[in-house]
């Protein structure tokens, strides 16, 4: 079993958390244990995670949910790296997402327009009326027209809520790239967040870091491109398929193999 040989040098383990950790709704059986047990061995565990909401509010969801604070050393998320860009922003902003997400970004300083006069668009995620993407397409249309840029604060296309499969703000940033708009990433696998992850963790030298995660194109991707070792949690999103093997010949990674492919943190 790869958990109980993990070799020692990997000091920080960068590990996603839907998909791995709980499925939004509750803990995956062992879950906790195996990050208290990691911490017990000396190792630092920094949750990362495409969530669009700052870290303080993915450590209230994990509180609800059960996991222990004795699990995990820090939270880096898409939202706060999407949040600095955000507030840096000079021209008239939309938003695109739930109530609620809207409520947080603007607790945290964002000015968002009231009207349809806009240059930027934060996108969270669907909104609260509208549950597919092609619901979206005429709004699609007529922000590419425009040369709206698309701030996606969650590049996930899918996440699994309670055993359903639910949309997220990816899969409405890759429809608007279809269409021509242009989109800016923050989160998993784009370079901002493991910048942020990293610093959170000391920075240490990349071949002492370990990513755990289940997501092929972000958390598998995002570690791969950086030359970050990776064990690949098939029972997360990807409902235990195996590791595909066109993989890294996809996305032009060499020989580049994950070092290990598990069911779950168990």
């Amino acid at each position: 079993m790869i958990w109980d040989d993990l070799d020692p040098r990997y000091s920080l383990i960068l590990c996603d958390i839907w998909g791995c950790i709980h499925d939004g709704v509750a803990l995956y059986p062992g879950a906790s244990d195996r990050l208290i047990g990691w911490r017990n061995e000396g190792r630092k565990l920094i949750l990362v995670t495409n969530a669009p909401r700052p870290a303080a509010d993915v450590e209230r969801q994990l509180a609800r949910i059960g996991l222990p604070r004795a699990a995990w050393d820090g939270i880096a998320t898409a939202g706060e790296a999407g949040i600095a860009a955000l507030l840096g922003l000079t021209g008239p902003l939309g938003f695109l997402g739930t109530v609620e997400d809207r409520s947080v970004l603007e607790g945290r300083g964002v000015q968002i327009a009231t009207g349809d006069e806009f240059t930027d668009l934060a996108c969270t995620g669907l909104d609260d009326a509208r549950d597919r993407v092609a619901d979206y397409r005429q709004d699609l249309e007529r922000w590419a027209s425009l040369n709206i840029l698309m701030h996606c604060l969650n590049p996930d296309h899918t996440v699994i809520f309670g055993g359903v499969s639910e949309l997220c703000a990816g899969a409405l940033a890759e429809a608007y790239e279809a269409l021509g708009g242009r989109v800016a990433y923050y989160g998993k696998p784009h370079p901002a967040i493991y910048a942020h992850a990293l610093a959170l963790g000391g920075n240490p030298t990349l071949d002492r870091v370990l990513a755990v995660g289940d997501g092929l194109h972000t958390d598998v991707l995002g570690a791969a491109r950086r030359g970050i070792a990776c064990i690949f949690v098939s029972g997360g999103v990807h409902a235990g398929a195996p590791f595909p093997d066109g993989f890294a010949a996809a996305h032009r990674l060499g020989d580049w193999a994950p070092l290990g492919v598990v069911a779950s943190l168990a």
